[in-house]
């Protein structure tokens, strides 16, 4: 996995959640950080900032609730 992926997602979810820390596996829906809105800002900040495309049927909170399933997810799509 190249090792750009998670801090660029981390510094984005830090800048715009109210949490201080945030480890790796935390999950952002459960702790209340984001919500359905955010959600689509993430999901338009990983199309834009790794050039991807996230489709309809891959729109699954197990891809986005986390920093390691967001990095999985967008090594997967993006061949790294």
């Amino acid at each position: 996995m190249n090792d750009n992926i998670k801090p660029q997602i981390k510094r984005f979810l830090l800048q715009h959640i109210r949490a201080n820390t945030l480890d790796d596996d935390d999950d952002i829906f459960s702790r209340g950080f984001v919500n359905s809105l955010f959600a689509m800002r993430l999901v338009t900040f990983i199309e834009n900032v790794f050039s991807l495309t996230v489709e309809n049927h891959e729109l699954s909170i197990e891809n986005f609730n986390t920093v390691n399933n967001i990095a999985a997810y967008v090594a997967q799509k993006t061949n790294q």
